[in-house]
């Protein structure tokens, strides 16, 4: 019988994924990472194809499924808690970039064109539950 492969997770770099894949792999779940070795190359198109995919067998989706949710990861401040949310409390916080001012818009176009990682980028945070974005300071 052939199995297929499931995705069950994406990420935008492969360093990522490759922890995941560790903790799925000593659980015993056979895992296969697609596009990570096109993102190694040239990280700046991990949007355009996706990011690098973590696939599993469908047989063992439900189970790393459920290995992924216990170790969900959300931002932690400097002393080690969980940030919270300014405006509903949660501590489902995220970091993400951003390139929603003129100076990270240039340097994303000047890494376009000379092929070199963008050199300047903005970083917020963002509540998964109101969708609120903000910063620390």
């Amino acid at each position: 019988m052939n199995e297929t492969f499931k995705t069950i997770a994406k990420f935008q770099y492969s360093s990522e994924a490759q922890i995941i894949k560790g903790r799925l792999e000593a659980d015993g779940i056979q895992v296969y990472l697609s596009d990570n070795l096109t993102i190694d190359t040239d990280p700046l198109i991990s949007n355009a194809i996706g990011g690098v995919k973590l696939k599993v067998l469908t047989s063992q989706s439900e189970e790393a499924e459920n290995i992924l949710k216990s170790i969900e990861k959300y931002s932690i401040g400097d002393e080690g808690e969980l940030i919270e949310c300014p405006k509903c409390n949660s501590k489902k916080v995220s970091l993400f970039s951003t390139i929603k001012d003129i100076k990270s818009f240039f340097a994303f176009i000047l890494g376009f064109l000379f092929g070199t990682l963008p050199f300047h980028s903005k970083y917020k945070y963002k509540c998964e539950d109101c969708n609120k974005e903000f910063d620390l300071k």
